[in-house]
């Protein structure tokens, strides 16, 4: 647009310039062929003596408006009745016996032909005021800006039409590659795509072929090493508590092993759950309707003989009656999320799990009333391996990664918040609606 109003302006521009040199001369024209008709028709003035003085009244009235002055021996003998009483020109210098001049009479100027009777020493000056043309020339700027504006306005719409309609497969293109997710590695399609865009497509296609191809020998490789890891860990528990028997004395070093132990196999088996749940996609997912209170009612069943141990409360409210999920991945949800609680909460502490509707949809929630995390903390909760600092519990930092993964596969959004009475953590499931 401001290109397209420059070069309107511009042409804008030449069109007046031509306009006034056009006028210019039709009016030198005008004043030529004017003097010359005047000179014509008094070629007889000596015979009938001095013509009078006579008022031209309808001058005004028009827009090309042209003074007469019939001037024998430097003396006007005869005018119209708008023309000075002297002479527009005196002493007039121009060429052979006719020519153009610039005149100021009384602060006004006047442009003004001249021809000239030698042998009779007389001329006829015609004359009009410069004030005049430029009057034409604003006539003519009025009557042009609004169809210019006009014109401009339909060169808006046009190029918005057709740049909109241009640009819309670049769009169409921005948005399917803005809607990538780390899950969805698919080739972005080239028919359809601007021929200028297709090697940029192409490109783009090919670093999400080579990152899908980094990705799955990545996962290979953890999942491969996290299953071939598995039976080692297991002979090695059972060599543990073999030579704990055979040792008695040294039971306190081997339970320490043993516990070290326990904790490197649950971090296989969290990493081979993370190996399985990456590939997934929502689409794979087996949704079924599933009841909602028997799954708590058995997690916190399973929980209850060690939360009884350090005097920590576990209560339910559930109002939702089902959900659509996963059993198995859900079931990996929660028990991750009561895990977590009862690790980090003091003996004597409370956890709550709530499950009702919030407006359209329903929130399952896992609050507690222990040490809480900070706001800056939770939002790094489910990076991958990230701990707390200052916590004293083992753990892998996986526990919430997995319970994030398996919430995106299934459209469930998860947030953290305060938890009971303003302290702890409250984990919160929003289920879809």
């Amino acid at each position: 647009m401001a290109a397209s109003t420059a070069l309107w302006l511009v042409s804008l521009g030449i069109v007046t310039l031509i306009a006034w040199n056009e006028t210019n001369d039709v009016f030198d024209d005008a004043l030529e062929e004017s003097g010359y008709m005047i000179m014509a028709a008094t070629t007889d003035w000596n015979e009938r003596g001095l013509l009078q003085e006579r008022g031209n009244d309808g001058a005004h009235g028009r827009k090309v408006d042209m003074q007469y002055q019939i001037v024998a021996a430097g003396r006007v003998i005869q005018r119209t009745g708008d023309a000075p009483a002297r002479p527009f020109v005196s002493n007039f210098s121009g060429d052979d016996d006719h020519g153009f001049a610039e005149a100021l009479v009384s602060d006004k100027r006047w442009r003004v032909f001249v021809v000239r009777d030698a042998a009779r020493d007389v001329e006829v000056q015609v004359g009009q005021r410069t004030k005049q043309r430029y009057d034409i020339l604003e006539e003519l700027a009025e009557a042009l800006w609004l169809p210019v504006l006009g014109v401009l306005l339909l060169l808006a719409l046009v190029c918005w039409l057709i740049t909109g309609r241009i640009l819309k497969p670049l769009r169409q293109t921005a948005a399917s590659i803005a809607a990538k997710t780390p899950d969805d590695l698919a080739q972005v399609a080239l028919s359809g795509q601007p021929r200028e865009v297709l090697p940029i497509v192409a490109a783009f296609n090919g670093v999400l072929g080579r990152l899908e191809g980094a990705l799955q020998a990545e996962r290979r490789f953890t999942a491969d090493a996290a299953h071939e890891l598995r039976t080692p860990l297991a002979g090695l528990h059972m060599h543990v508590q073999l030579l704990k028997r055979q040792h008695p004395d040294l039971a306190a070093p081997f339970h320490k092993l043993r516990t070290d132990i326990a904790r490197m196999t649950a971090l296989v088996d969290s990493l081979l759950t993370l190996a399985r749940l990456d590939p997934l996609a929502r689409e794979q997912l087996v949704r079924q309707p599933l009841a909602l209170r028997p799954l708590l009612e058995r997690l916190l069943a399973d929980h209850a003989a060690p939360a009884a141990q350090r005097g920590i409360a576990l209560s339910l409210q559930c109002e939702l009656e089902t959900v659509q999920a996963d059993p198995q991945l859900l079931a990996i949800v929660l028990r991750n999320l009561i895990d977590n609680a009862l690790r980090y909460c003091p003996d004597g502490s409370r956890i709550e799990i709530d499950a009702r509707m919030i407006g359209e949809h329903g929130r399952i929630a896992v609050r507690d009333d222990g040490p809480g995390v900070d706001e800056a903390s939770r939002q790094r909760l489910t990076e991958r391996f990230f701990r707390v600092l200052g916590s004293a519990q083992p753990g892998s930092g996986l526990g919430l990664s997995i319970v994030k993964r398996i919430a995106d596969l299934h459209g469930i959004g998860l947030s953290f918040g305060p938890g009971l009475g303003g302290r702890g953590l409250g984990v919160m499931l929003d289920l879809p609606g």
